[in-house]
C-alpha cells in the first residue's frame, strides 16, 4: 500500500505534464498558423514577408514615437539651414527611387545628440541622423548613403517584420514553459530565439545597404561613398577588436563593404 501511495502522485504529475504538452502543441500550432498566414509580398524588394500590421499602423507607430525619440536624443539640432538640407537630400532620394511609390510619410530629422554616432528609421518613414554622425560625414554623397540605407529599412518593412518575428519567438517560448513547467528550459528557448533574431537583423542591414546603393544610383549619387560611411562607422566604434559577427545584429563593416561592392556591380 505504501508503494501505491508513492506511485499515485507520480502518475498525477505525468498526466499534468502530458496535458501541458498537448496544450503547448496547440499553442505552437496556433502561433505558426497566425505567423505564416500574415504573408505579404513587398513590391519593391520582391520578397514575401510575414507581417502582422498594416501600413497605416506602421505610419501611426512611427509618428507617435517620433517626439519621444527626439527628446531622448537632446532635441532637434538647432540649425534650420542644416535641418532643411538633411530633409532635401532625403526627399531627393525618395523622389528618384522606388520609395516614391510607397505609401509612407517620409520625413528626415537631424538630432542634436553629439555623442551617439547613429542613424535609424522608425516604421512608416520617420528617419533620423545624429549630429555626432553627421559631423563625421564629408560629402553629400555620404549623407545620401546614410539616408538611403535608412529609407531601405522603411521600404523593406523591416520593423514590422521584426515585430512579427519577435512575437512568434515569444509565443514559442511560452509554449516551452507550458510543455515542461521548467523556467530554465524557457530561458534556453529565449536565448535561441534571441540568436535567431540577431541573424535576422543582419539580413535586414545587408538588404538596406543593397537598397541604399540602388536609391543612390537612381538619384545621381556616387554609391562608392557608402563604403566610406562604413569606414567612418568602424572608426567611430574604435576600429579595434569586434565581437564575432554571428553574435552581432550588424554585420562587420568590412563584410558590408564587400556586399556594397556587389550591389554596385549589380545596379
Amino acid at each position: 500500500m505504501y508503494r501505491q501511495q508513492r506511485g499515485y502522485p507520480r502518475s498525477r504529475r505525468s498526466r499534468r505534464r502530458g496535458g501541458g504538452l498537448i496544450i503547448a502543441l496547440i499553442f505552437v500550432a496556433f502561433a505558426l498558423v497566425r505567423y505564416f498566414s500574415n504573408t505579404q509580398l513587398n513590391e519593391v524588394t520582391g520578397q514575401k514577408q510575414q507581417i502582422g500590421m498594416t501600413v497605416e499602423q506602421e505610419i501611426s507607430l512611427g509618428l507617435n514615437s517620433t517626439p519621444t525619440i527626439i527628446q531622448q536624443h537632446g532635441g532637434l539640432y538647432q540649425d534650420a539651414e542644416l535641418q532643411a538640407y538633411v530633409k532635401a537630400v532625403g526627399q531627393k532620394l525618395v523622389r528618384n527611387s522606388a520609395a516614391r511609390n510607397t505609401p509612407y510619410r517620409y520625413d528626415f530629422h537631424l538630432l542634436a545628440d553629439p555623442r551617439t554616432v547613429n542613424a535609424f528609421a522608425l516604421p512608416g518613414g520617420q528617419i533620423f541622423i545624429t549630429q555626432a554622425l553627421y559631423s563625421r560625414l564629408e560629402t553629400e554623397d555620404q549623407l545620401a548613403g546614410v539616408l538611403g540605407h535608412e529609407i531601405g529599412h522603411v521600404v523593406g518593412r523591416h520593423s514590422a517584420e521584426r515585430v512579427s518575428k519577435q512575437q512568434l519567438a515569444k509565443d514559442l517560448t511560452g509554449a516551452a514553459v507550458l510543455a515542461t513547467g521548467d523556467y530554465g528550459t524557457a530561458q534556453a528557448a529565449q536565448m535561441i530565439a534571441n540568436v535567431v533574431n540577431m541573424k535576422y537583423g543582419r539580413g535586414h542591414e545587408l538588404e538596406s545597404d543593397d537598397l541604399g546603393v540602388r536609391f543612390m544610383i537612381k538619384s545621381g549619387y556616387d554609391p562608392h561613398q557608402l563604403k566610406d560611411v562604413m569606414r567612418i562607422l568602424k572608426e567611430a566604434a574604435g576600429g579595434g577588436e569586434r565581437q564575432p559577427e554571428f553574435f552581432s545584429t550588424h554585420p562587420d563593416p568590412e563584410n558590408r563593404i564587400e556586399e556594397i561592392e556587389r550591389a554596385i556591380e549589380k545596379y
